[in-house]
């Protein structure tokens, strides 16, 4: 049986940190990978700075399988706290 959405963006969370080392934010993507995985959009504090609007962020990309195990993930971009992105 595969795994809920909220299990592997759990789960995704628990890799990245543990990977980078650092603090999640929280999830910002989640679609099925095939029949047997997730694809999870994680944002991480990449470097705190004082103001905390100051901080920079980056976005990492993950693909856990049907077990919540990771298969792959990527830094996807950097960018600094706030800043709004254009369609």
């Amino acid at each position: 049986m595969m795994m809920s959405a909220s299990e592997a963006a759990k789960r995704a969370v628990e890799h990245v940190t543990a990977m980078t080392g650092r603090s999640a934010e929280c999830v910002v993507g989640i679609e099925r990978a095939g029949e047997d995985g997730w694809r999870v959009a994680v944002e991480v504090v990449e470097t705190r700075r004082i103001p905390d609007s100051a901080d920079i962020l980056a976005c990492y990309d993950t693909e856990v399988d049907a077990d919540g195990e990771l298969v792959g993930y990527r830094r996807a971009r950097r960018y600094p706290r706030g800043r709004v992105e254009r369609d």
